[in-house]
């Protein structure tokens, strides 16, 4: 406690320290907050293209830069200054001298502070050690930092703390500004395939009368106006398949979801999913879809088929992809023989004993769902489509022809977790209606992630929909594979955290 009200005291008497820089500045008539400034380079930019110069090819180079950014280091020897500037793309050493700035200028120069941004402009030259740095005759003060960055321009250690305040975190870290750089190119190579595949980009609403479309806990709100009940989205999946109804045969949808579930390296509240519907097609299609795609935006991101995740290589190569019945994963990966995972109470003892919660009047389906959570999903690295999950378990999936106790549906595991569901359709009315109705007995006996009846939607269906294959993929997930992050949060550019206490 001691030690946490010295840093807070150590801090105050820093921050303190810039207030009274930022008005002897003020009275000196330097506007702290000025608007107007053009940037007109990017450090990355002179440095791809002057890098390889040498000091006296410099010298010819009568190009002016003019840069901004924020100040991230400083080295002042008396009447001449080194600092580093960061902007977006990278970092730059810059030097200024007071015989170039002037007595007032440069004395107000010193009095900027790391962190503080400002705008710089002059000529390139290469220093003793070699290296390159913009020789500035302008400094323009452009934002005053009051708070300092973390000691030394060494990151933020706590996690918690990185998570929090992300904008510092941003600012000394590269690695996590590299992660959301990354993730905008995932996103962006996502819809690029998809929309070359033909699929349309569409909105559905994210507050909706009826959750629908997973088994999840929605978080509810309420419409002043209408007076009425609203839940947050836990999944756009039935007002896609509306739009099949309505004649589109392929939608996507990047949407943001909301489940009012627990919160770990896996899961938060609120996360980005991509829906995808295809008419005339079935789960084997999307299968095959898949693994193009994965193939696709890993090759477009990180250069290779092959990625390394948490020192495991991971193989996305398309037809190197394992297919494997849900059944058969219990045994042949689970361990488990029919016999065994058949057996009702045995199958309960057994989940009991792993310290899992066994609810009174679970159905077989679930049961064994469990035990593909505790002794299969770990186990499934390399990417591996489960297929034909149990009916019981899979209330908007098509039944499968030979089998209708199980369904034409697949989840998609990489690296121990699923990344995606998928499945062919359901488009009868009547037994939709059906499964909606097991659904609602099952909420009614206290499960409160059970369907909701959806009136509208079997109306839908009773119009028509064609036969089609729809899947979800978890973008923070595949971001998690992509950029090698342990945790969602690390993806996340403001995970959910409890307040500050």
């Amino acid at each position: 406690m001691l030690e946490s009200l010295d840093a807070r005291d150590e801090l105050n008497e820093v921050v303190k320290n810039r207030v009274v820089k930022s008005c002897e500045l003020l009275d000196d008539g330097v506007a702290l907050y000025p608007n107007g400034f053009v940037k007109q380079h990017d450090v990355a930019a002179i440095s791809a293209e002057y890098e390889g110069l040498t000091a006296e090819e410099l010298e010819n180079v009568d190009t002016r830069f003019t840069c901004a950014g924020r100040i991230v280091s400083q080295r002042s020897f008396g009447k001449v200054t080194f600092f580093h500037l960061m902007d977006k793309s990278g970092r730059l050493q810059c030097y200024t001298a007071r015989e170039v700035l002037g007595e007032d200028p440069y004395r107000n120069f010193k009095k900027l502070d790391t962190g503080d941004i400002v705008g710089v402009s002059g000529t390139l030259f290469r220093t003793k050690t070699g290296e390159l740095t913009l020789s500035c005759d302008q400094c323009v003060l452009l934002t005053k930092s009051i708070r300092p960055l973390p000691e030394k321009y060494h990151g933020l250690k706590d996690v918690e703390t990185r998570y929090r305040q992300r904008y510092v975190d941003l600012i000394v870290t590269p690695r996590t500004r590299e992660i959301f750089r990354k993730r905008t190119l995932i996103v962006r190579e996502f819809r690029r395939f998809l929309e070359e595949k033909g699929f349309m980009e569409v909105e559905t609403p994210m507050m909706q009368p009826i959750p629908g479309g997973a088994t999840a806990m929605p978080f509810i709100t309420h419409h002043n106006a209408l007076d009425m009940q609203l839940y947050m989205r836990i999944a756009p999946e039935l007002y896609l398949k509306r739009l099949l109804v309505g004649g589109f045969e392929k939608v996507f949808e990047i949407n943001r979801n909301f489940r009012n579930e627990g919160i770990s390296t896996r899961h938060n509240p609120e996360f980005t999913m991509c829906e995808f519907y295809w008419a005339y097609a079935t789960f084997e299609d999307l299968m095959d879809l898949t693994e193009q795609l994965f193939a696709h935006v890993a090759e477009k991101v990180c250069g290779s088929y092959v990625v390394t995740y948490q020192g495991q290589e991971v193989d996305l190569t398309p037809g190197r992809w394992t297919r494997l019945s849900f059944h058969d994963s219990l045994e042949k990966i689970g361990g488990h023989k029919p016999e065994f995972y058949n057996d009702y109470e045995a199958v309960r003892k057994y989940i009991r004993e792993r310290g899992e919660k066994v609810v009174d009047g679970e159905k077989m389906a679930k049961l064994q769902a469990k035990l593909f959570d505790l002794d299969v999903e770990g186990k499934l690295i390399q990417p591996t489509f489960i297929y034909h999950y149990p009916t019981d378990i899979s209330p908007l999936s098509r039944r499968n022809n030979e089998r209708p106790d199980v369904t034409d549906r697949f989840e998609l595991f990489i690296t121990g977790r699923e990344l995606g569901n998928a499945f062919s359709e359901l488009n009868d009315p009547v037994d939709q209606r059906m499964r909606f109705m097991d659904q609602v007995a099952e909420k009614e006996a206290g499960d409160a992630e059970a369907h909701f009846m959806d009136e509208d939607y079997l109306r839908a269906l009773e119009y028509g929909m064609p036969p089609a294959a729809g899947q979800g993929v978890g973008i923070d997930r595949l971001v998690m594979l992509l950029t090698d992050s342990p945790s969602i949060r690390e993806v996340i550019l403001f995970p959910l955290l409890k307040p500050e206490s």
